[in-house]
């Protein structure tokens, strides 16, 4: 408003959902900024019921991922599976979600 103190209008888009988010802080207040890590993981296996097996670089598995809900993203990771390619995953993590949101072709096994 016109008086009192000066507010910070941020608007941020959710890297796992895409939707639009909005908050307005006073400027004179601290707020949280989410760390945001990306790793990479070979594909392994893909479930009947669409949980992946992904390697780590350290040898590890991860097991608790489900295929990406975005469609296009889904079908590619899906079709090079079935195809018999090399894929690489990207996992990207952020206040405990975690997702898959990016392909890579390493080549045929």
């Amino acid at each position: 408003g016109k008086h009192g103190h000066a507010k910070c209008h941020f608007v941020g888009i959710d890297i796992f959902t895409g939707r639009k988010l909005e908050d307005i802080v006073p400027s004179s207040h601290n707020c949280d900024v989410p760390e945001v890590t990306r790793k990479d993981y070979q594909l392994i296996d893909i479930s009947e019921d669409g949980f992946v097996s992904l390697l780590a670089d350290n040898g590890n598995t991860k097991d608790d991922l489900r295929l990406p809900t975005d469609e296009q993203l889904h079908k590619q990771i899906k079709d090079g599976f079935a195809d018999g390619r090399d894929l690489v995953v990207t996992v990207m993590a952020a206040m405990g979600e975690e997702q898959i949101c990016a392909i890579k072709d390493i080549g045929s096994k």
